[in-house]
């Protein structure tokens, strides 16, 4: 019971790897908190919110009704393929950074403040295996998920003698239905599952973790 005694927020909770992370979360003992955008979302894992991450009064007025809490899981964040760099629109840049870089960087200006205030807690982000360089027709995504990796590497130089743990990981493909259907032809079995990344999460996310910091874990199954 890693977590016991521990409030964890999870963002991007009504997606697939959000409700892993809060399964895995409830398992070892934690209460949990669920924010999405998706409007009513419901779920028995734990305190369902719909906020939108992008609004910062939004944000400040959702922590306050939570109040204390122990750990943040930055899952909220969206992928998508595009052309070649010289050939990707405005609209699509824009999409990932502000699915990707927007929401955490809301989620962090509300959120660390409060973990400063009490000296403790722990953030995990979530980066990409794929942005530790570039992939092609992929360059708006992984633009987005470096400045991520890049944001938790300073933020942990900056928090971590007050006592917060920053890190985050680095998974490669995710065992997700649409995967499955963007790709019928490959091997899942190669691929990383919600659950085993959930766990890895939760480890970054308890007292175990206390000696890790600015760390970009790959969590790549077979990949």
């Amino acid at each position: 019971m890693q977590l016991e005694g521990k409030t964890i927020i999870v963002t991007g909770g009504a997606g697939i790897l959000g409700q892993s992370v809060a399964q895995e979360a409830r398992q070892q003992g934690a209460e949990v908190v669920l924010l999405d955008i998706v409007a009513d979302f419901a779920s028995d894992l734990g305190r369902c919110i719909t906020v939108d991450l992008t609004d910062g009064s939004a944000v400040a007025q959702t922590l306050d009704e939570v109040g204390d809490f122990h750990g943040l899981a930055n899952v909220a964040g969206g992928f998508a393929m595009g052309p070649s760099v010289f050939d990707t629109p405005d609209d699509l840049w824009e999409q990932m950074q502000t699915i990707n870089v927007t929401t955490l960087r809301t989620m962090l200006t509300h959120a660390i403040p409060r973990l400063l205030a009490k000296k403790s807690g722990n953030v995990v982000n979530i980066g990409a295996f794929g942005a530790l360089q570039g992939q092609g027709n992929m360059g708006a995504y992984t633009a987005a998920k470096s400045t991520v990796m890049r944001l938790t590497e300073a933020l942990s130089e900056e928090v971590k003698d007050e006592g917060i743990n920053v890190n985050a990981v680095l998974p490669s493909l995710i065992d997700t239905p649409r995967n499955r259907a963007d790709m019928p032809d490959a091997d899942f079995s190669t691929w990383v599952s919600p659950e085993d990344l959930a766990a890895v999460i939760c480890f970054l996310l308890s007292d175990q973790a206390r000696a890790v910091h600015g760390a970009l874990l790959p969590v790549r199954g077979l990949v």
